[in-house]
């Protein structure tokens, strides 16, 4: 069966080689646009450490070009670690208190996001005979009730292999951020 994409595969290659500088722009704005506030705060940070705990689960299971991935959270989605991406990315736009930041993160994720997704299941079903008949059944971005499939194979190896711990770092730095805009602390080289 053949597959219809939503993106000419021009364009997805084009946005797959400028995804890096969208996440780069996606930071300034973030860095700019952000207002937070600690009720803001409060309610936001929880939504993105839920996206940072999902992409964890994902990266230890998932060994790139190995093996298809198809437990833990692959056997909700296939793309488990751009949904926690997004969650995260909308958890800390709430968390920025910023409408603006969150409108544009969605239209990034569907603009940019979602292409690379497309290509990267195109390599995907050329490198495993098995995926055509595991996407046939596991849904590409949001999970569907009673899904089925392995859950556990977490392996902290992979975890560590995929530097998962980046995005940790990443996430740490922009909490500080928003709790330095918020009022709640001060560089420490600030009198």
């Amino acid at each position: 069966m053949t597959r219809r994409y939503w993106f000419p595969k021009h364009y997805a290659d084009v946005v797959q080689r400028l995804r890096v500088t969208a996440g780069f722009g996606l930071l300034a704005a973030f860095l700019w646009f952000s207002d937070p506030s600690v009720t803001a705060m409060a309610v936001g940070l929880p939504v993105s450490l839920a996206g940072l705990a999902l992409r964890a689960w994902a990266a230890g299971h998932l060994a790139k070009n190995e093996a298809l991935a198809v437990a833990g959270p692959y056997a909700l989605t296939r793309n488990p670690l751009y949904l926690g991406s997004l969650i995260v990315a909308l958890g800390l736009a709430v968390a920025g208190a910023s409408v603006f930041l969150t409108l544009l993160f969605v239209a990034v994720f569907v603009l940019v996001y979602y292409p690379v997704m497309e290509l990267e299941e195109q390599h995907l079903r050329k490198l495993f005979p098995g995926y055509t008949e595991y996407a046939d059944r596991v849904p590409l971005l949001l999970p569907v009730a009673g899904a089925k499939g392995p859950l556990g194979g977490f392996r902290w190896a992979l975890w560590r292999r995929n530097e998962e711990y980046k995005a940790l770092l990443g996430f740490l730095v922009g909490v500080a951020y928003l709790a330095w805009r918020a009022g709640l602390m001060r560089w420490p080289l600030v009198p």
